[in-house]
């Protein structure tokens, strides 16, 4: 079954040919791959809520610092990964399932490299096609495990605090910023990680923090974003109806999802507000 749910979860995530979508619609952009930076990026790999500003926010409360050994838990594209090596000078490892993410992921990394990281003074992340509850990686070997909109595609949420608390030095952290059931379990569809029902595995708040304590980790901070949640995904779904005047951009969500990208600011929105999903963040210490 949890084959079948992989299947499931690749085919809505996977592309085909989408390097090679990315690297066009950059192109019809204007972009100059050559000196390409984050920020010309970012409306395709920062499509978790907040952006790019909520994973400085989290990384900085966080204390992230050079030399840190951190996983990316399911990084997509790598825009968390490539960010967080670029900002904190940490040695970063993304995983993911899908393997185009991933193939992806090495290709903008080095397109846009620093110049302490083409020199071999800063390490580019590296990435690796897997799944995060058997991600194959050393035991006791990272400061940080950072998993940023990713547990909701997770059925078993033990099996994956775990493999985070096995990978985890002792007393490293787990950060997380991940969307968690409301109290209306009437999911509005589509979502970024669903288009369907059978690969949504919400939990309420206070199961997931269950799930968390039962693994062995110890709570640092834990707060409620919903209310921010709601004006970012308010400006998307304004944003999102203003373009549909207009003609299309060539960069934007619908590379990665397709037609549904188009609708997860009324989506999104939709359930903030009927209570259907909520967002949290979370440091933890193994």
């Amino acid at each position: 079954m949890a084959h079948q749910t992989d299947k499931a979860i690749t085919a809505h995530y996977g592309s085909d040919d989408l390097g090679k979508k990315i690297f066009d619609a950059l192109d019809r952009a204007g972009k100059d791959i050559a000196s390409l930076q984050l920020k010309d990026l970012s409306v395709i790999d920062q499509l978790h809520t907040g952006g790019h500003l909520a994973t400085l926010d989290l990384a900085r409360r966080a204390g992230l610092s050079k030399g840190m050994m951190l996983m990316d838990a399911g990084c997509g594209i790598g825009g968390s990964s490539r960010l967080l090596a670029q900002n904190f000078h940490c040695a970063v490892t993304g995983v993911d399932l899908v393997a185009s993410f991933v193939d992806v992921a090495k290709e903008l990394s080095q397109c846009t490299a620093t110049p302490d990281q083409k020199a071999g003074e800063m390490k580019l992340p590296t990435f690796i096609c897997g799944s995060i509850l058997e991600t194959g990686l050393p035991s006791e070997a990272f400061d940080v495990v950072w998993c940023q909109h990713t547990l909701m595609n997770i059925s078993d949420k033990s099996a994956v605090f775990a493999e985070f608390k096995r990978i985890l030095k002792p007393g490293g952290l787990m950060v997380l910023h991940e969307i968690v059931q409301g109290t209306n379990a009437d999911l509005h569809l589509p979502v970024p990680w669903a288009d369907r029902p059978e690969i949504s595995f919400l939990l309420p708040r206070q199961e997931l923090e269950a799930c968390i304590l039962e693994a062995g980790f110890v709570p640092q901070f834990m707060e409620d974003r919903t209310d921010q949640a709601k004006l970012w995904w308010e400006k998307v779904k304004s944003a999102t109806l203003k373009a549909a005047d207009a003609p299309p951009r060539p960069l934007g969500p619908h590379i990665v999802f397709g037609n549904n990208g188009t609708l997860f600011g009324q989506t999104m929105t939709r359930n903030l507000h009927e209570a259907c999903i909520g967002l949290i963040e979370g440091i933890y210490i193994a």
